[in-house]
């Protein structure tokens, strides 16, 4: 079984028992949660789209807390001396998709 949900404003394509990385959710590790906004379940062939889907998708919080790769943002204006560099590192948590209804 295959879905498309979004989750905190992205679109996530799922399986049964794939782990995937979401952006920062509220909850701890082993927490579970539910996803109500499916926009696309292909059930072996049977497709459905739009409204007419009625699934939820089930999942743990397997770590709540999952800093990404660091970006760095520099700025410079040559001849200025000016020079400025910026860096971050995006908040994600990992989820195990356990069931899609």
């Amino acid at each position: 079984m295959l879905a498309i949900v979004k989750i905190a404003g992205q679109q996530f394509k799922v399986q049964e028992g794939q782990n995937l990385y979401v952006p920062h959710l509220q909850g701890k590790t082993g927490d579970k949660v539910e996803f109500n906004d499916v926009l696309f379940v292909d059930n072996g062939g049977n497709i459905s789209t739009g409204d007419a889907i009625k699934a939820t998708v089930k999942a743990e919080i397997v770590s709540d807390l999952v800093q990404g790769e660091k970006v760095i943002a520099f700025k410079m204006k040559r001849r200025k001396g000016f020079r400025k560099k910026h860096g971050h590192r995006t908040h994600y948590t990992r989820i195990k998709i356990e069931s899609i209804a």
